[in-house]
């Protein structure tokens, strides 16, 4: 059975010039890039080269400036734990209830230990209010971590505006964005538009890279602690040998973002467009969710009311289609996305929603099998719903009331 494979938000397939990049630091450049024999200051060059290539790519900012991790974990639990501990006068961080949960659990540990968080909430297309977040903006606000662009709707948050103000109250704030969905999707220049960034974090398995590898960006002058401790490595800023091989390939592929990046952004956004246009039209009672919003070119976050999206995603695999759910059922809970529940879809719909994330090898072949095969999921689903009347193909008459009981 041929895969679709339509969760890119989730990783990406390594690019064949990434690996072909990697295997020499595989196989016999070895060394390790601290040491200090001839063997070794080639490894090493890798490693340099590496980081100003990725440099380049944030606009030519010091290279220096990037901070090489294991994944994008890593770095936004070094950027917020990191400023924490290189400021202990300031008490307040100011961040969404939408994060990534290595964003939002990270703010939630700050919060048991002292600190007052404020988690700004959303509109119902998945945008922040900048009015409420310049009036959370505090003396004694320590930083701002907000996402770039959300990794369940693929709304792009207006990072470069939200930085700009928040030096403009008060340039001791620290300002950081995760921007794990949009680093090689969006271009981010650091040195222009995004000056007022102060750190930034992505991780290289979403743009075609290998898991494992990750970057922080921390701009000179930024106060931030190192989170990993027990050597010199990174100029003393992130303990551990470094991972030459897959920083290697993380470099590459951002180089590979770059190529043809309007033309290639333009495509995925084509394909995604056909299949929420089609799914619409072919499907009763969905809705795209965030749809009026800047969003990401290769994300749509759909919701089918009255059906669970646990089964969707069975029967879709079934068939050979790899997607993900907005329901973090998935995961052993019963609870709805907290990215969900803050956009207030509603309770008919909130467990019934699927996550479709293109990518590079997508084709208009793999939109055709999702059209050919997830309206038939949907349409089967609901045959056997307590909520769906075959006869008429619509909701029963009181399955407002019915589910009302249950929230």
């Amino acid at each position: 059975m041929r895969i679709v494979y339509v969760d890119n938000n989730a990783t990406t397939r390594i690019a064949p010039e990434v690996y072909q990049a990697m295997v020499p630091f595989l196989t016999g450049d070895y060394f390790n890039p601290s040491s200090m024999y001839e063997p070794a200051q080639a490894t090493k060059k890798a490693v340099d080269g590496a980081r100003r290539e990725i440099a380049r790519h944030f606009g030519n900012v010091d290279p220096s400036e990037i901070l090489f991790t294991s994944c994008a974990t890593e770095s936004n639990n070094t950027a917020i734990q990191g400023t924490a501990k290189a400021n202990p006068s300031r008490r307040h961080v100011i961040t969404t209830a939408v994060e990534h949960p290595a964003v939002l659990e990270v703010c939630r540990e700050l919060k048991r230990s002292g600190y007052d968080v404020t988690f700004l909430g959303i509109d119902g297309d998945g945008n922040l209010d900048v009015s409420e977040f310049i009036r959370a903006l505090r003396p004694d606000t320590l930083m701002v971590t907000v996402m770039h662009a959300n990794n369940e709707t693929g709304v792009v948050f207006p990072i470069e505006q939200l930085a700009r103000l928040t030096k403009e109250t008060d340039p001791s704030i620290v300002f950081h964005t995760d921007a794990t969905q949009s680093v090689g999707k969006i271009p981010i220049d650091l040195a222009g538009e995004y000056r007022h960034v102060d750190l930034l974090s992505f991780s290289g398995h979403k743009l075609h890279a290998p898991k494992g590898v990750g970057a922080l960006f921390v701009r000179k002058g930024t106060p931030c602690r190192a989170f990993m401790v027990g050597g010199h490595q990174e100029d003393g800023r992130r303990a551990g040998t470094e991972n030459v091989p897959y920083i290697v390939g993380l470099a590459k592929a951002l180089s590979l973002c770059m190529e043809n990046h309007q033309e290639e952004e333009a495509r995925i956004r084509r394909l995604r467009n056909r299949l929420e246009k089609a799914l619409m039209e072919r499907i009763p009672y969905i809705q795209v969710n965030c749809r009026n919003a800047p969003r990401l070119p290769n994300t749509s976050n759909v919701s089918c009311h009255y059906i669970e999206g646990e089964s969707m995603l069975f029967e879709l695999s079934r068939e050979g289609i790899c997607a993900s759910s907005g329901s973090a059922c998935t995961t052993g809970s019963l609870e709805p996305s907290h990215v969900l529940l803050a956009l207030k879809v509603p309770f008919t719909a909130v467990h019934g929603s699927i996550r479709f994330s293109l990518g590079r090898y997508n084709t208009e072949a793999d939109v055709d099998r999702i059209l050919e095969v997830f309206p038939e999921v949907v349409a089967s689903l609901r045959v056997i719903s307590p909520y769906w009347d075959e006869k008429t193909n619509s909701p029963v008459s009181d399955v407002e009331e019915r589910l009302g009981k249950h929230h």
